[in-house]
């Protein structure tokens, strides 16, 4: 008889992980059919879909682990080529989706489409970033996931303690286990640091020891966003790239055939405790 309890004791052990294993299945299962149907939605704008294939929303987003029930925040959306896949995201799992930029003029265009198609970017929240203490905010402690696409750079051209405060709140904004997503031209690491400086790269080494030295926890890699065409060896820049193409016409062909920059994807955790 106490042989017998002790095999159901075991089976019942062995049971439980494999339930929550295929319940974890499901959920991700899920998460990936609602990305794809926001990469796929009607509402993007045709000239945004064709970069799909340099950037891929839907391997990135999955790789975040962005959820549609999620509170994601969008840092600095720009032109909103991410936004139009995240604001249908959330929406259709009950999330929340913050768009968080320098107040205002960082998000004109966000504000322009809530007035111009408000059943799909009416809920998106607003909000200050970085924050200076009086105007809106993401609150502390609220987001489940915070992504930056190609903006790294961007803050570190402002001087050293603007880049830490930078991570500094976006740590803050994080539920403890959130994840932090970072999308960002990469330089290789051998290259000269001074490079970091102008050409809109930025060492792979470099964006860890941002984000460590704020408190964040490196928890993967992904080539997702790899270019083994780009030499990064432009005299303008990144910025001699699709989409921006600063050369004009000139070497136009050369540099589209390169296509978007070589890109690291870094998933960072905040620590539960």
């Amino acid at each position: 008889m106490r042989s017998l309890l002790l095999l159901a004791s075991a089976a019942a052990l062995i049971a439980v992980p494999a339930t929550a294993m295929q319940h974890d299945a499901h959920a991700t299962h899920k998460a990936q059919d609602a990305i794809a149907a926001a990469v796929a939605a009607p509402t993007r704008t045709a000239t945004n879909t064709p970069r799909d294939k340099y950037r891929h929303p839907a391997e990135t987003l999955a790789f975040f682990g962005v959820k549609p029930g999620d509170t994601v925040v969008e840092l600095w959306p720009g032109g909103g080529w991410y936004t139009e896949i995240l604001a249908p995201l959330t929406k259709s799992g009950g999330g929340t989706l913050y768009a968080a930029a320098p107040w205002e003029r960082g998000l004109n265009r966000i504000k322009e489409w809530q007035g111009a198609k408000p059943d799909v970017y009416g809920a998106v929240k607003l909000a200050e970033f970085p924050n200076a203490g009086t105007n809106p905010k993401v609150p502390d402690g609220s987001a489940d996931v915070v992504l930056t696409f190609r903006n790294v750079h961007n803050w570190r051209s402002g001087g050293a303690e603007n880049t830490a405060n930078a991570f500094r709140q976006i740590f803050a904004m994080l539920k403890p286990g959130g994840t932090l997503g970072v999308a960002e031209h990469r330089l290789d690491e051998k290259d000269d640091s001074a490079k970091e400086e102008k050409s809109g790269y930025l060492k792979e080494s470099t964006v860890i020891a941002l984000a460590e030295a704020a408190g964040f926890k490196l928890a993967g890699r992904s080539e997702i966003n790899a270019n083994p065409k780009d030499t990064k060896d432009y005299e303008k820049g990144v910025w001699t790239l699709p989409p921006s193409l600063t050369e004009g016409e000139k070497d136009r062909a050369k540099y589209v055939a390169i296509g978007e920059s070589d890109r690291m994807t870094l998933k960072f955790v905040k620590p539960a405790s």
